[in-house]
């Protein structure tokens, strides 16, 4: 199962305190905008998104269709698809991919321990 990009989205009380703090581990600012309260660092292959005031905890996020510079790829599992194999597993979905449409769409499952997991395809 090809999940494309990966990320952990952190839930942050302060934008700024935490971009600095990042930034002492060489995480550097590649998208987002901290104005809306989002910034997405990078350092190496590694990411992180910073969110202030958009969800309670912190998430695994999973981007089909995105390498790991947040680029297209050519051939990816589309996250529908993705969403059909893990329901044939018995994974319980928090919120569903929309089966009837093409393009951008996300769904969102809980591990047993209580982390949720973000798939979300932007292509």
């Amino acid at each position: 199962m090809e999940l494309g990009a990966f990320s952990v989205s952190l839930a942050v009380k302060d934008i700024a305190a935490s971009r600095d703090f990042y930034a002492k581990f060489g995480f550097e600012v590649v998208g987002g905008d901290a104005a809306q309260n989002w910034l997405i660092l990078r350092n190496g292959t590694t990411t992180i998104g910073l969110f202030q005031g958009m969800f309670e905890q912190n998430i695994l996020t999973f981007n089909p269709g995105w390498d790991w510079q947040a680029q297209p790829v050519e051939s990816f599992t589309d996250v529908r698809e993705l969403q059909r194999q893990l329901k044939a597993q018995g994974v319980e979905l928090v919120n569903e991919a929309d089966e009837d449409t093409t393009g951008p769409e996300s769904f969102v499952v809980v591990d047993p321990d209580g982390n949720p997991i973000l798939v979300d395809q932007h292509v």
